[in-house]
């Protein structure tokens, strides 16, 4: 089932995310090529698709598990929750309609 995790950031996140960003993104590679990523992608802190200074705030992924379990303990062992760039991150089964 498609799990969908909606992340908020700490305040002032930025340098954390930079820090942790490589490990993050390599975790969401690898369920990018086992084909169980239908989506991700950042929260930019203003109306912009490049925010510059003002930097990101959150994230959303979109991905596979084989229940809410799995998917929450996948969250927690991301690499942005261990550094701390996350305040909040909820963790809801989603069903994919379209496209």
């Amino acid at each position: 089932m498609w799990y969908v995790m909606i992340a908020l950031d700490v305040p002032d996140s930025g340098s954390k995310r930079q820090v942790a960003r490589p490990a993050h993104r390599a975790r969401l590679q690898v369920l990018h090529e086992a084909g169980r990523l239908l989506l991700a992608g950042p929260f930019p802190a203003i109306d912009a698709e490049d925010p510059g200074p003002a930097g990101f705030d959150g994230s959303l992924i979109v991905a596979e598990f084989e229940n809410h379990e799995a998917a929450r303990a996948w969250t927690d062992a991301d690499p942005y929750v261990e550094a701390g760039v996350y305040q909040e991150v909820q963790v809801r089964p989603f069903c994919k309609v379209l496209p």
